[in-house]
């Protein structure tokens, strides 16, 4: 029988070749991304596959620090799809804003980025508005480089997305809070992917306890078992969900949801993984947090920039890659 089965098999994929058929090339797992500014200076950074499955998203009654917002667990299905390794460095980031900054603050920006793009739509350029200026030192002293981008709203780094996806040809995006959670967790199902011992946090991420108060270069410390790195630490990371308290009430109610992608409206959005100045608990992997007033307080603009978090130096993102 198990012979046959195997002859059968080879039969038919023979007959679909002859039919002109091709058989689906499996994605590699892993993937280098690599972009020129309008300088020609190249930039890279890595990606890995990221397997479908099916897991228990949020945290069991009863886990240290856990918050209501993080329950109930529900079972989520995902697709298949690609990650970053690490957060979003400024060397790149900085490249996307030098090639797509407004060139104008305030309520002029809106008025000028409409302009540039319906002169590059009738010169049939794909122009991506970007960012209004700066204020001040977007790294707070610490330094570009491979550091993690900071200091930057959902927006921003939505916009960022879609440069990437200009540059490259492939679609790029913010993961889901169920892509993120899955992707930390890499078949987990303890507090953190490394176990339930908090201690050895120090050898994973950078957190309150050991990040002098500071952002460090990305990939410093050991990878989850997926090899993504800085997931417990370093920034925090946007997400492409609105946030709820009652998000995953309402998922699990639906029985096994398959790539949800967070409630349809909403004032905010989530940001996941903790930070250098975050407590162990909030560096679990089903820990959530979600944009606070306080985030704008040092802008000086009023209305507030959809561009820039002044001076919060906690909130960064890392971009994900459909598998297709």
């Amino acid at each position: 029988m198990k012979r046959r089965s195997i002859v059968t098999n080879f039969a038919l994929a023979a007959l679909m070749i002859v039919a002109g058929w091709s058989v689906a090339a499996q994605p590699p797992k892993e993937m280098t991304v690599k972009v020129k500014d309008k300088e020609g200076k190249e930039y890279e950074f890595k990606m890995v596959l990221i397997p479908g499955g099916k897991f228990k998203m949020g945290s069991p009654e009863g886990e240290e620090g856990r918050k209501k917002h993080e329950g109930p667990q529900h079972e989520v299905e995902i697709n298949p799809f690609y990650l970053a390794t690490t957060e979003v460095t400024f060397d790149i980031f900085l490249a996307y804003y030098n090639e797509t900054v407004t060139e104008k603050k305030g309520t002029d920006a809106a008025a000028e980025a409409k302009k540039t793009a319906a002169q590059a739509k009738k010169k049939g350029v794909n122009c991506i508005s970007g960012p209004t200026p700066l204020y001040g030192d977007p790294t707070l002293g610490w330094g570009a480089g491979k550091r993690p981008a900071i200091g930057l709203t959902w927006h921003n780094a939505m916009t960022f997305c879609k440069w990437l996806s200009s540059k490259t040809g492939k679609k790029f995006r913010l993961p889901t809070e169920a892509e993120w959670e899955y992707a930390c967790r890499a078949g987990t199902t303890t507090p953190y992917s490394f176990g339930d011992n908090p201690d050895d946090l120090e050898d994973y991420g950078w957190y309150e306890d050991n990040s002098d108060e500071m952002t460090h270069e990305v990939a410093q410390k050991k990878p989850n078992p997926w090899g993504l790195y800085d997931m417990h630490g370093n920034v925090m990371e946007w997400v492409l969900d609105f946030y709820s308290p009652d998000a995953y009430a309402t998922d699990a109610k639906k029985g096994v949801v398959r790539d949800p992608k967070g409630p349809e409206k909403g004032k905010v959005h989530v940001a996941r993984g903790g930070a250098w100045n975050s407590p162990l608990e909030d560096c679990r992997s089903a820990a959530r947090a979600f944009e606070e007033p306080f985030w704008r307080y040092e802008d000086p603009q009023e209305p507030k920039s959809k561009w820039w978090l002044p001076k919060m130096g906690f909130i960064g993102f890392r971009v994900a890659c459909e598998a297709d």
